[in-house]
């Protein structure tokens, strides 16, 4: 029963409401493989490219291994999982899948993901430690290898500070000072915006402030949602935008762009993949921003939280998950797979061997004006705090979206909104059956 979810969780004190669901079939399940037949693996991901990255396994390793993977291209988010979760239950999931980080425990829970965690070791040296923990799930289990992350950082209009004589925030003392000093200067500015439409925002804020939003305590889970250090991150940007230090308009939208592109807003907290999103939005502005650490609650700490990132994660329903755990790990390891990663998908990767040199030799062509982009880039990587997800991330993250959005739309208590969102994830769990503690 190697690959049994239930038995794991269980054997670490971490259940995840697994009362609900079924056990895991038996057996390994790689009898055709190991009796030297071929193998067919299919493989559900979104990341554009990546059946062209399966063709070099196909044709290199795949072919001396007998293992062909086929992708098939799905939806992201919450999309995937319900469909992933859907095929489950009917015995059809796919071998292997493309999965978020924050959709792990969810998956986990619903019995769709098998342990692999004695058939990638070795693999967790790759990876920054915030990184690989978000796969663990705080057990000795493994359901994922790492395939891409997306550590923070702040970007800065270079030019303007300049003008405006601003220095880069180390500390996000620093940064509330240098929002107010912009306005005082120039009242038709901001610094940047708060925005209530993407909840990855300020999840990967409240990580770097500490803050373990899902954890266990025994067979319960217990929700952190308004911990002490989520709720100095409410306070801080809430009193930013009480005060009218920064904006409270939310992110992609039309005027969003334009805000950056006339220089209106002139620095977003973000993360690595900003280059992309920057050279949509704000494409008259290419070569004057600048990429930062994100500011420090600490003077000399060295921290940062993650937006975004995703897993290559074996199914329960595959009939050959050693293969396809062989696969998920070259997949995130292997040089070549990697720069095929990078050049085909975009992705910054999750491996540290491949953030710097090769596909990542140059910076982004939107920050050509910063030759260490890449280079700096991973050591903030390095730094990743590491995160602490649930089985209803979609019901926190859309409590967010609704309570914040109200807040900032008002400049009313952000931490008013922030126990919203408490109260209603310690109730969809309970809803759930569940035990919650606390």
């Amino acid at each position: 029963m190697q690959f049994t979810t239930r038995r794991r969780l269980v054997a670490t004190s971490l259940t995840i409401a697994l009362g609900a669901t079924g056990l895991a079939a038996c057996g390994s399940g790689d009898d055709d493989q190991e009796a030297g037949g071929p193998v067919s693996l299919t493989y559900w991901a979104w990341a554009p490219g990546m059946d062209k990255v399966a063709d070099i396994w196909n044709a290199t390793e795949g072919k001396k291994q007998q293992i062909k993977v086929t992708v098939k291209k799905q939806a992201s988010g919450d999309d995937l999982v319900t469909k992933i979760i859907t095929a489950a239950k009917a015995k059809k999931a796919p071998d292997l899948v493309q999965a978020e980080y924050q959709a792990l425990p969810t998956l986990v829970s619903n019995d769709v993901l098998a342990d692999i965690s004695g058939e990638v070791k070795g693999a967790e040296g790759e990876f920054a430690p915030g990184v690989w923990q978000q796969t663990t799930l705080g057990t000795d289990a493994v359901y994922a290898v790492p395939q891409d992350s997306g550590p923070m950082m702040f970007y800065y209009r270079e030019d303007l500070f300049e003008q405006y004589g601003l220095t880069v925030p180390t500390t996000w003392d620093e940064f509330a000072q240098t929002a107010r000093a912009l306005k005082k200067k120039d009242p038709s500015k901001a610094l940047t915006t708060f925005s209530s439409n993407d909840s990855g925002l300020f999840a990967g804020l409240a990580q770097q402030a500490g803050a373990q939003w899902w954890t266990t305590e025994g067979e319960s889970w217990k929700v952190g949602i308004d911990d002490a250090a989520t709720k100095k991150v409410a306070e801080f940007w809430g009193g930013l935008v009480k005060d009218g230090s920064i904006d409270n308009q939310p992110m992609y939208t039309p005027s969003w762009n334009k805000a950056l592109n006339t220089g209106k807003q002139i620095a977003w907290v973000s993360a690595v993949w900003a280059p992309g999103t920057l050279t949509t939005a704000a494409p008259q502005t290419k070569g004057k921003w600048a990429m930062a650490p994100l500011p420090q609650w600490s003077k000399g700490e060295r921290k940062t939280g993650s937006w975004g990132g995703s897993s290559t994660a074996v199914t329960n329903d595959s009939a050959h998950k050693k293969a396809a755990a062989r696969f998920a790990t070259w997949l995130n390891t292997d040089s070549a797979a990697l720069a095929a990663l990078v050049k085909e998908g975009g992705i910054y990767p999750a491996a540290t061997s491949a953030q710097t040199g090769g596909a990542l030799s140059e910076a982004p062509a939107y920050f050509s004006n910063q030759p260490d982009f890449f280079t700096t880039a991973a050591e903030v990587a390095k730094t990743a705090a590491p995160s602490a997800w649930g089985p209803n991330v979609n019901v926190a993250y859309t409590q967010f979206r609704d309570s914040f959005a109200q807040a900032a739309k008002n400049k009313s208590d952000f931490t008013a909104a922030l126990g919203a969102m408490q109260e209603a994830t310690v109730s969809d769990l309970k809803k759930q059956g569940f035990e919650v503690t606390g």
